[in-house]
């Protein structure tokens, strides 16, 4: 008899309902591991990490092994085999179901069709930064900038291992993506310090309370 859950309702194990966006970006990555080749968790840890994949999805050994764990459950993947090396904890290794190839095409193919907005607190950032005297803002805006061409560095330099291996660029069009979202992104931050050092870019007056609307007499 088949147990009924939540995973079973919403990722339509009995074919009548498919919830792909209850498909998280993580579970999408561990879907397409399996879908090369059985792997267990450690394994799937270990080859997010070489690939870099980790700077595309926050990824802790706990938040992996409970995905694995959910999508067992779901009847995604299936367990396809147990060995233990040593004195090591054994390791179940997994494999792509029917069900799990299909929910990962169909979630795959949704998140390509629109952007989605991701709320980052970056722009919040810039919103209020007018909170903060002008010298702080263009030196955080400057440390900002170092992060990102470091980011930028590391992202290069993948890109050159990528190519010396002849790895299909279908396989990395993400860093692709990044590489360019990157130099924009560094662009624009970059003449935002020079117009704010410049005074191009007039900044409002500091402390903030100055700039509130004051009482009008009666």
């Amino acid at each position: 008899m088949r147990i009924y859950s939540v995973w079973n309702i919403w990722y339509g194990i009995t074919g009548e309902r498919v919830g792909r966006q209850q498909l998280t970006p993580l579970a999408v990555m561990l879907l397409a591991l399996v879908a090369e080749r059985e792997m267990h968790p450690y394994e799937m840890l270990q080859t997010m990490t070489e690939r870099g994949e980790d700077r595309l999805v926050k990824v802790r050994p706990g938040s992996l092994y409970h995905a694995v764990e959910r999508l067992a459950a779901a009847e995604l993947i299936r367990a396809t085999g147990v060995e233990r090396a040593g004195n090591r904890p054994e390791r179940t290794s997994y494999a792509l179901t029917e069900a799990g190839a299909r929910l990962l095409q169909a979630r795959v193919a949704e998140m390509l069709r629109a952007p989605v907005n991701e709320y980052p607190q970056f722009l919040v950032a810039l919103d209020e930064a007018h909170n903060l005297p002008r010298e702080q803002v263009i030196d955080y805006l400057g440390e900002y900038a170092a992060a990102l061409a470091a980011d930028l560095a590391t992202i290069d330099a993948a890109l050159g291992r990528a190519g010396t291996q002849a790895v299909p660029e279908a396989y990395w069009l993400s860093w692709r993506y990044l590489q360019h979202t990157k130099q924009a992104e560094l662009g624009w931050i970059s003449r935002l310090i020079e117009r704010i050092k410049s005074k191009e870019l007039e900044w409002p007056k500091f402390p903030i309370h100055d700039l509130r609307r004051q009482p009008t007499a009666e």
